[in-house]
């Protein structure tokens, strides 16, 4: 007892100490005003019906890099979950930003209202899915702005950068912003992953397939630890022949689709124990739009594959992200000169 007192005392501490030398804000420190047009953020909000006074928890749908919701689920999950009447809202910034490769720091923003307004609209805690990037943003908010965190009781990302991916190392001026920013050694993952990963009041569900060929390694790029009901799973721990890539996985695929619901429909995180072998048998998920689905699928990918976006260095971290904010924002003042 006395040397597991000892050990605990010593990694307190030390924890204590990494907590003080880290450069990026604490945890508890309010976020701040958002800055976008209040009109763009009422705009960035679509819903189905039901979220106002909803008797479950409501999901945020939020599309992946190159895409828009309606390009990402409203062929699959938006008409799983009005299957299974799940009210749902999905986000979207509008105009040149609609298709997500732009700076992920203001698409916090949309996320950090969005998660406010299904809130309130709710009355209760809403639940969060994403794929790619959009199976990481949400965390951003979370991260900076920590009244959202009492507001949020599941995160389920499918094939999420959570820690960024090696395909987009070293891309330096040639990639998006938001690419750029989803480099495994960029500015942004680090200040994402900063003082905690994961928060004890929220249950996180992070799905990945072996296979991804965008998000790499896996499964440690998608995976989070910490605090919290934490399940990281690939989709072949449950169907081993499972052969989805990373555009597959969040659009179509069964396993993912059911262990989503499994998280959504029980407290706490996804147990694959409870999924159903014969989701291996299963070519699509439910509610897939087979004919005009693959059509907005490809719209999407056309637009990640001609790189359009503004490209360049990772843009800087604003300075809500660091301890020092005012030294931040003076030094700023300074380079301008």
């Amino acid at each position: 007892m006395a040397a597991f007192s000892i050990l605990l005392v010593v990694s307190l501490t030390s924890a204590a100490g990494a907590a003080s030398t880290s450069p990026y804000a604490p945890l508890k420190r309010p976020g701040p005003p958002l800055r976008v047009d209040a009109g763009k953020l009422q705009a960035s909000l679509t819903c189905s019906p039901g979220v106002a006074g909803a008797t479950r928890a409501p999901v945020l749908l939020v599309p992946a890099t190159g895409v828009n919701s309606d390009q990402n689920f409203s062929w699959n999950y938006e008409r799983l979950f009005d299957q299974q009447g799940i009210p749902w809202c999905a986000s979207d910034q509008p105009g040149p930003r609609n298709s997500n490769l732009t700076d992920i720091q203001v698409r916090g923003q949309y996320l950090t209202y969005a998660i406010r307004t299904m809130h309130e609209m709710a009355g209760r805690r809403i639940s969060i899915l994403g794929h790619s990037q959009g199976g990481m943003a949400m965390r951003w908010s979370l991260r900076f702005w920590p009244d959202t965190r009492s507001m949020v009781d599941d995160v389920i990302g499918i094939a999420g950068t959570n820690h960024g991916t090696t395909k987009a190392d070293g891309c330096g001026s040639g990639c998006t912003f938001a690419a750029a920013q989803q480099a495994s050694t960029s500015n942004f993952i680090a200040a994402l992953n900063s003082r905690a990963e994961t928060f004890a009041s929220i249950s996180y569900t992070e799905i990945a397939t072996k296979l991804d060929q965008v998000v790499t390694p896996q499964p440690a790029a998608s995976s989070v630890s910490g605090p919290g009901r934490i399940t990281n799973v690939l989709i072949q721990d449950v169907c081993p022949l499972a052969l989805s890539e990373h555009l597959n996985v969040g659009t179509i695929d069964p396993t993912a689709a059911a262990l989503a619901l499994d998280a959504l429909d029980h407290d706490g995180s996804a147990d694959p124990s409870r999924i159903s072998p014969l989701v291996c048998l299963q070519l699509l998920q439910p509610g897939v739009d087979p004919i005009n689905g693959p059509l907005k699928a490809l719209a999407g990918l056309q637009s990640v594959l001609a790189n359009v976006g503004p490209k360049g260095p990772e843009p800087k971290l604003r300075c809500y992200v660091f301890k020092n904010g005012h030294e931040c924002r003076q030094a700023r003042q300074d380079a301008r000169g």
